[in-house]
């Protein structure tokens, strides 16, 4: 018997964690995107069959921030990012993993 995610999570979850990058969280699988400066963290949930695209917060030990407790706070913190402001070769990435994991491409562009 291997070590498998176990049987919660979906085949969709588990054929995405085969592609670079992706980790399964339960009933989601997320990867983690640099480029460009930015850095994203992507969710595919399974039940929902939708993409969420978050910002991730850059760890930088130069910054300014440690004038004020309430600045690391907010920098610390992922947001939601919209999918018009997200870079199109990561979403074409990210709909060539889903379709390589046997998951319609057209999932990513569905709305909330």
């Amino acid at each position: 018997m291997s070590a498998a995610p176990s049987v919660t999570v979906h085949d969709s979850i588990a054929a995405l964690v085969g592609q670079k990058g992706w980790r399964a969280e339960g009933d989601a699988a997320r990867v983690h995107y640099d480029g460009g400066g930015d850095r994203f963290a992507v969710e595919f949930y399974a039940d929902a069959e939708r993409v969420l695209y978050w910002t991730v917060p850059a760890a930088d030990s130069d910054s300014a921030a440690d004038s004020a407790a309430d600045s690391d706070a907010a920098a610390a913190t992922a947001a939601p990012v919209p999918r018009d402001r997200i870079p199109d070769p990561l979403r074409r990435r990210i709909r060539e993993d889903l379709d390589a994991a046997g998951v319609a491409p057209d999932v990513e562009r569905r709305e909330i």
